[in-house]
């Protein structure tokens, strides 16, 4: 009888990124200027290496996938802050927010998997040169990249169905600019314990799990190029992976600022700014960082430009 003498909440009203209206113009350009750059260069990774058989190996296959995961995740909530940047009306609906929920934990869940994968990857090239093709085969690529996706819709189903069931009412301000688990569960009327209790045994492990796998993967990687006698050697070793180790520090270290500190320090600045940085920025940096330390992407994407100005002069 309670719930049915509440009123529930049919929309929520994004807060976004600050009060400040003389601002959003500006932002609204700089994020807008920042999703385009992060489209194209995702865009192009993913065309130069499908594109170019010699790149077709193990590395640059979940590249490619580290590509397609950030253009979407970028997606699911850019979008709507661009919207809602030049709108008075920043609202959102009940079904859309709980969709972009979805996603937004989808390719959250996605990434961190891949990036783990991929500090496997490089721990069999580095420490198993000799097995790497064996290990590494298509097969197992495939049934990797199939399996983190699959682990990743069905985790982001079980949180979603968990917010789902709550009742909102009273408030309908969500002091983000973006449908996150924690400004809903604040926003919630009835007892979040089950939800709070799947976030840190589920969600957790989703972290933690494929976090331990890259500590593994780089505490044996950097063993083994310690091991080997040439400065150059190991510069050159250390270089194929240095890389993704910036990619995982960017990632995992805004996630795990911003999930995994004590509740006292929350700040609604804070949050605000972590989250542009791994919604945003990062995303966008990744193919920079893997296009301008790798010289076999450089090298393709070389050719690709002289080709374009020859059959252009060409014609």
């Amino acid at each position: 009888m309670e719930q049915k003498n509440q009123t529930t909440v049919t929309e929520f009203i994004l807060l976004g990124l600050t009060d400040r209206t003389e601002l959003r113009g500006f932002l609204f350009v700089v994020f807008l200027v920042m999703y385009l750059i992060n489209i194209l260069w995702n865009g192009t990774m993913i065309l130069l290496i499908g594109g170019n058989s010699q790149l077709h190996t193990p590395m640059y296959f979940f590249l490619c996938n580290l590509s397609f995961v950030d253009m979407c995740f970028t997606s699911v909530t850019v979008p709507k802050m661009l919207s809602n940047l030049i709108s008075d009306r920043k609202t959102i609906s009940y079904p859309e927010c709980i969709t972009q929920l979805y996603f937004f934990i989808v390719f959250t869940t996605a990434e961190s998997i891949l990036l783990s994968i991929m500090a496997y990857d490089r721990f069999v090239a580095i420490c198993k040169p000799l097995h790497y093709f064996k290990i590494m085969n298509k097969n197992v690529c495939i049934s990797m990249s199939a399996s983190f996706f699959t682990t990743s819709i069905l985790n982001a189903l079980l949180h979603t169905l968990l917010i789902s069931r709550l009742f909102f009412c009273n408030s309908n301000k969500i002091q983000h600019f973006y449908c996150d688990v924690t400004p809903l569960l604040q926003l919630s009327c009835t007892d979040i314990s089950i939800n709070e209790l799947v976030i840190f045994t589920v969600g957790s492990l989703m972290i933690i799990v494929p976090f331990f796998i890259i500590l593994t993967s780089y505490t044996q990687i950097i063993a083994t190029i310690l091991k080997i006698q040439s400065t150059g050697g190991r510069h050159k070793t250390f270089s194929t992976c240095s890389s993704h180790l910036i990619v995982v520090i960017l990632f995992y270290g805004t996630l795990i600022f911003m999930y995994f500190r004590p509740s006292s320090t929350y700040s609604l600045e804070k949050d605000r700014v972590t989250s542009v940085v791994y919604n945003v920025l990062s995303p966008m940096l990744n193919p920079f960082i893997y296009s301008l330390r790798n010289k076999d992407v450089k090298m393709t994407l070389k050719k690709v430009l002289q080709r374009k100005i020859f059959s252009r002069d060409k014609h």
